[in-house]
Parts: structure tokens; sequence; C-alpha cells
């Protein structure tokens, strides 16, 4: 039953990835991955504010945590993706193009989840 609430999670969550990830062109920031960039940042965000949010208010049960992080959060955001388009900027010789991605993504990850985290405890 278990493989049923993370499944469900993912249908919601992969559709959602595409479509968010498909409204970021090339533009003005060059070949930098804006898209994958901006489903791993909200990922964070998303995955922050609910855990820290059920932590206040006890714990999220197996099943809501299954379907919301690892079929929802989990299809929602990419690690394969970012790593894949870290190396591809790397191949095409845009060496600081993804030292840029790679720092941004992993820092400013880290600073939505604490963000979430916050306006968890905030509204809790």
């Amino acid at each position: 039953m278990s493989y049923l609430y993370v499944i469900l999670g993912a249908v919601i969550g992969a559709p959602l990835r595409y479509f968010v990830g498909s409204q970021f062109k090339p533009g003005p920031w060059g070949n930098f991955p804006l898209g994958t960039f901006v489903v791993n940042v909200t990922g964070c965000f998303i995955i922050g504010l609910l855990l820290e949010f059920f932590a206040e208010r006890g714990s999220l049960s197996r099943e809501a945590r299954l379907f919301l992080v690892t079929g929802f959060l989990g299809s929602y955001t990419t690690f394969s993706a970012f790593g894949w388009e870290t190396y591809d900027l790397v191949k095409v010789s845009e060496p600081l193009t993804a030292a840029a991605y790679a720092g941004l993504s992993l820092g400013v990850g880290v600073l939505a989840v604490w963000a979430g985290a916050a306006v968890a405890r905030a509204i809790g």
C-alpha cells in the first residue's frame, strides 16, 4: 500500500515539475538552467515548510509523508537534472556558469528550506 501513496504524489509532482520548468526559456541568464533551479528551490522551500509545520504540531503520518515528501516532492525536484545540467555546462566550456549554478542551487536550496521552516513556525 505504501507504493500507492508514493505513486499518487508522483502523479502530481512530475507534471508540475515539467510545467514549472518549461516556463523558463533562454533569456538574459544565458545557459543557466533556470527552470530546474526554480523547481529545486521551490521544492526545498516546500519541504522545509511541510516538515517544520508538522514537527511543530505533532508528526506527519507515514502515509502523508510518503505522498507529500517521497512522491510529490521526490518527483517535483530533480537532483539528476541538476547533475546533468552542471556537467553539460562544463562540457560546453562554461565552467563559471556551472560553478554559479551548482553553488547557487546548494546555497539557495538550503536557504529555501530554512525560509520554509521559518514560515511554518510563524504560522504555527
